[in-house]
């Protein structure tokens, strides 16, 4: 199986695409480790993409690209990958199909992961995260014994910035404004299949169960 997650900040993609990974053996791409691990080992693709962050300008779809080519050779992506943050836009959208072809692959489905902003911001702005061992926790789903402190050493617990309830909406405000244009190319190649992702989990392995009987078929 080859597929896109797509999905608003706090919809759980991280979450699900480690179930899928260890239930179908799929490699878990993200753009960002990928574009990190580049940059430390100082490749060549690595150095362009750190003078473009030097520089705070945005990292030229070319050379993602070059990422993601060099990341869908390797060993582990033999029986198929997710990605998880790319592409962003339908010119990445049609550079990444491009790629593919020319590698003898296709794409089995892009999975959108909907959910209604009030959950998404209860998600994000509960979010505590302990100051001395990073732990992380939720003061409605995942809540410490103790309120505003660490089980497993006794630190603080924060609220980062950018889990504050103003922030999050404009998080969310942009990635739809960014996201619809994605969605609309997805539903007009018959690739975008939803995902409630404010629902059961349980959804998710009925539809990655039925793409995968189908990529076996």
């Amino acid at each position: 199986m080859r597929l896109i997650f797509l999905g608003p900040p706090g919809a759980g993609k991280g979450t699900q695409a480690v179930f899928v990974k260890e239930t179908y053996g799929l490699a878990h791409i993200s753009t960002g480790d990928i574009l990190r691990a580049q940059v430390k080992q100082e490749t060549e693709l690595g150095k362009a993409a750190k003078g473009y962050m030097d520089a705070g300008k945005l990292v030229p779809d070319d050379v993602i690209i070059g990422m993601i080519r060099e990341r869908l050779g390797e060993e582990d992506c033999a029986k198929g990958f997710i990605l998880d943050g790319f592409p962003r836009t339908v010119p990445q959208a049609v550079a990444l199909a491009e790629l593919l072809q020319s590698m003898g692959r296709n794409l089995t489905a892009v999975i959108c992961f909907d959910a209604a902003d009030d959950l998404l911001v209860e998600r994000l702005s509960g979010r505590r995260t302990c100051r001395n061992c990073g732990a992380i926790y939720n003061v409605s789903f995942h809540p410490p014994e103790k309120e505003n402190v660490c089980d497993a050493c006794g630190g603080p617990l924060m609220q980062r910035d950018d889990d504050r309830e103003e922030v999050i909406r404009n998080r969310l405000r942009v990635y739809k404004e960014q996201t619809a244009p994605l969605i609309e190319h997805y539903e007009h190649e018959g690739l975008l299949r939803r995902f409630d992702a404010g629902g059961a989990p349980d959804s998710l392995v009925a539809l990655v169960a039925e793409l995968a009987g189908k990529d076996d078929a």
